[in-house]
């Protein structure tokens, strides 16, 4: 490996030229009653089939990290494109926080107990595997002890700084 010192780029820059990548959005969500909590993230992924688990990233100052490493458990649910005022909710920008981000959508508990959303395209109920941290985030591992799924209709995305519905038209190749 070469001698020359490595240097990141800049933040900003960098900050830019990732939004170009679109993004599935969800709500990650932990707790129960007036201690339910949850945030809408862009950073997940699947990790592993064998056994089921995903990850997801949050950043070191988020209520819902603290959350969800005392709980244990969270729940990851994926948007439908009808779902942007719920993502937005969830985001922080309007204004809402802790359990009144809840409010006008139907919650509901599988094996965690973490809240699921009743109608997300798909729902992953999981169990805090590991916890990394990573500069300014944690990468969360998540073991999928249960799943729900939903409809099959247009996922909500994420791309340019703003939402967008992920439709299902096929390139041309």
């Amino acid at each position: 490996m070469s001698e020359r010192r490595l240097h990141h780029a800049d933040s900003t820059a960098f900050r830019k030229a990732m939004r170009a990548l679109s993004s599935g959005v969800a709500i990650v969500a932990c707790g129960d009653g007036d201690r339910r909590i949850g945030c809408t993230v862009t950073s997940i992924a699947s990790l592993s089939l064998t056994p089921p688990t995903l990850f997801i990233c949050l950043a070191r100052s988020s209520s819902t990290l603290a959350s969800l490493e005392e709980t244990g458990a969270f729940s990851v649910n994926l948007l439908a494109a009808r779902h942007q005022a719920l993502a937005h909710r969830f985001s922080g920008r309007g204004g809402v926080h802790g359990p009144r981000r809840f409010e006008g959508a139907e919650w509901i508990a599988l094996a965690t107990g973490a809240p699921v959303l009743a109608d997300a395209l798909a729902a992953f109920d999981c169990i805090v595997e590991e916890a990394i941290e990573r500069h300014s985030h944690v990468i969360v591992l998540g073991a999928v002890v249960s799943l729900r799924e939903g409809i099959d209709e247009p996922a909500l995305a994420y791309t340019r700084g703003d939402y967008a519905a992920a439709g299902r038209a096929k390139l041309r190749q």
